[in-house]
């Protein structure tokens, strides 16, 4: 989670949390108090699941949970906070200066501007939308042999069978839903990880971006524009 030598960061973006992030309007006034067990032990726990040095693109960031903690956490991962608002993105630049956070990268706009400029190792999110919409957000930036690593509530299984024709649209391979954290924070935290079924078969752009864009000239110059960069950053 928190090594010692990353914890007075840890306390230090929480003191931001509960001062800055609240006069903002980016944590509500009664999380305040519950900021570690409720979202930055909650936060952290995502970290058990994405492997040593890797790009990590958080869409959605808001206040940074879980992007700007997995980037405390884990100095080894390379984030890329994506937000639209700007008053949040000026929330994490900030933090990200007052930290001394070397990681972490902070993109203002929505994760579908990057569909075919970059792709990552791992997508996480927290809360963003439910799965049958986040697949479309997110799996255009995984790379092929990354995967969706969203943070969801106790309902998450319910949400997959609501997504099954999505997740085949996609060609997904099984979700898989990991508790992490039990005994540790009440409640635990529900983590959802979806990985591309054959990622020989992966191109971009992917089976469902071409069936949704198909018929249309505007999406038939995407598609051609965007044709094989599905690998990794470009240069």
């Amino acid at each position: 989670m928190f090594s010692s030598a990353r914890l007075p960061l840890a306390e230090q973006f929480a003191h931001l949390l509960a001062t800055d992030g609240v006069v903002r309007g980016l944590i509500g006034p009664r999380e305040a108090p519950r900021l570690w067990e409720r979202h930055l032990v909650n936060c952290a726990l995502l970290g058990n699941l994405i492997p040593e040095g890797v790009e990590v693109c958080d869409i959605g960031s808001g206040a940074g949970l879980p992007g700007l903690v997995l980037a405390v956490a884990r100095p080894d991962l390379r984030l890329t906070l994506v937000e639209p608002l700007l008053r949040r993105t000026t929330f994490l630049e900030e933090a990200v200066g007052a930290l001394d956070l070397d990681n972490v990268e902070v993109v203002r706009g929505r994760a579908d501007a990057l569909h075919g400029v970059r792709t990552f190792d791992v997508v996480t999110s927290r809360a963003v939308a439910p799965l049958e919409r986040l697949l479309g957000w997110s799996m255009p930036l995984v790379a092929p042999t990354g995967a969706l690593v969203a943070m969801k509530g106790s309902s998450v299984s319910e949400e997959i069978e609501v997504a099954r024709p999505v997740l085949e649209q996609w060609a997904c391979a099984e979700p898989e839903v990991r508790v992490l954290g039990e005994g540790l924070v009440d409640p635990p935290t529900y983590a959802l990880q979806v990985a591309w079924d054959d990622p020989a078969q992966v191109s971009w752009p992917p089976a469902a971006e071409r069936t949704t864009t198909r018929g249309s000239d505007s999406g038939r110059k995407r598609g051609s524009k965007r044709r094989g960069s599905h690998g990794r950053r470009k240069a």
